[in-house]
């Protein structure tokens, strides 16, 4: 039989029929891997093994859950834990991806489950302060330190596997099968690997804990988020209390979900009702103040943006923004500029939302600009003004998705009025409705 080299991406899994030191797929660096397979297939005996089948003749596979013991993370996971799945936890370093874990093990252990805590980064010493910080010691929680994969395959290769563990992290394990350091693409993939499909064969829930890179992006090769059957990714400020934990992909229940924490001495405590949680004490009769009604996920949130026009004593004014994206506060000026003919070429401009949230839901951009032009005119909006939609570039105000959802949550905490593609069509009769103004 003939064989040949062809080159594969660590990182995506795209082959190519020479080395090159970029994949020309992901663009990753220093990822194509040699590999030698068959030139062509052995024609005598090549039997099909598999063929097509109805799928209305299949019965639906179901899968046997059990409650994680937080109500809140089994409505974002679905259902709850499934047995052999694996899941994927990502967020920045000290956003309290550990304390959620150790957490969650300290709950399935009081349910009378076994979990085994294995972490690469910190001591047995370490982890049992923490978990007595947290109230969490007892019978069923067991820890291991340790950076060998090895060591988690025994664990599970032991006469009564434990039901859930958790590798904190990923990128701290080093496997034999695999060149390079801990934490490089090889490694990571060769790790992870071995423990998804352990896992699938004890039915033991696994849960790999991921680093971050500069931008924010789960570390390691993309092939990693394909291979685990769920990803969760905690985020917030760690400078604020409150932490999103949000689903990027499920295949045991619906996606783009969230849930809000709150960061406290005893660890992350979910927010019952995060409608209003963001707001916190804010003081309408001030200006450039501005409540809008966020969608993240399903969930509608009341946010405060905040705006401050200031005359700039520099060539080059300021601008700068805070819990979303800059160049759309750029972009809304120009818009204002230009269809209200606003001068504010000679004025710093800084604009944010409060509370430590970051969103990219465009229906904020309605808000920002209330803002801006309040602390422009410096007249406060009104008290119980609320403001949703999408600013194009002809100065019009477009409608945005969840609008009947947004505008449930308004009636229900009683916002009037209520400003929003059909209340304001363009930036002029918002100027003018809220500031008698025209042109």
């Amino acid at each position: 039989m003939k064989t040949k080299d062809v080159y594969r991406c660590a990182a995506c899994g795209a082959q190519s029929p020479r080395w090159q030191g970029q994949c020309p797929s992901c663009k990753e660096w220093n990822t194509l891997e040699v590999m030698t397979v068959n030139k062509k297939r052995a024609r005598a005996g090549a039997v099909a093994q598999d063929k097509p089948q109805l799928l209305e003749d299949l019965h639906s596979e179901q899968f046997s859950t059990r409650t994680s013991g937080m109500d809140s993370l089994d409505e974002l996971l679905g259902s709850g834990l499934v047995p052999g799945a694996a899941i994927l936890l990502g967020g920045e370093p000290g956003i309290g991806k550990s304390t959620l874990l150790l957490q969650l093990a300290g709950s399935q252990a009081r349910l009378g489950h076994t979990a085994v805590y294995l972490s690469g980064e910190e001591s047995l010493p370490q982890l049992r302060g923490r978990a007595e910080r947290l109230g969490l010691l007892g019978p069923g929680l067991l820890a291991l330190a340790s950076n060998k994969v090895e060591d988690a395959l025994a664990v599970l290769d032991e006469p009564n596997p434990p039901e859930l563990l958790i590798v904190d992290s990923v990128q701290t394990l080093a496997s034999p099968l695999a060149e390079g350091i801990p934490g490089s693409v090889s490694q990571v993939r060769a790790v992870s690997g071995e423990l998804v499909e352990k896992t699938k064969k004890t039915g033991t829930t696994l849960i790999l804990v991921g680093h971050v890179t500069k931008d924010g992006q789960i570390a390691g090769p993309k092939l990693l988020e394909h291979m685990v059957d769920t990803v969760l990714y905690l985020e917030g400020d760690r400078k604020h209390f409150s932490r999103i934990l949000r689903v990027l992909k499920n295949r045991f229940g619906p996606s783009d979900e969230l849930v809000v924490f709150t960061m406290k001495e005893r660890g992350l405590e979910v927010v019952a009702d995060p409608a209003t949680f963001f707001l916190g004490a804010r003081d309408p009769s001030l200006s450039g103040t501005a409540m809008a009604l966020a969608v993240d996920g399903q969930r509608p949130f009341a946010v405060e943006v905040q705006a401050l026009v200031s005359k700039s004593f520099l060539t080059i004014p300021r601008r700068t923004a805070l819990g979303f994206d800059t160049n759309r506060l750029n972009l809304l000026l120009a818009v204002l500029e230009k269809r209200l003919r606003l001068n504010l070429s000679g004025h710093d401009i800084y604009a944010k939302i409060t509370g430590g949230l970051a969103s990219k839901d465009p229906g904020l951009d309605l808000a920002v600009v209330a803002a801006i032009m309040s602390s422009f005119y410096d007249q406060p909006l009104p008290e119980s003004a609320v403001f949703w939609g999408e600013i194009d570039l002809n100065g019009q105000v477009r409608p945005v998705a969840a609008h009947d959802v947004r505008l449930k949550q308004a009636d229900r905490l009683g916002h009037a009025p209520i400003c929003h593609s059909k209340t304001a069509a363009t930036l002029a009769d918002l100027q003018r409705v809220l500031f008698g103004k025209r042109n």
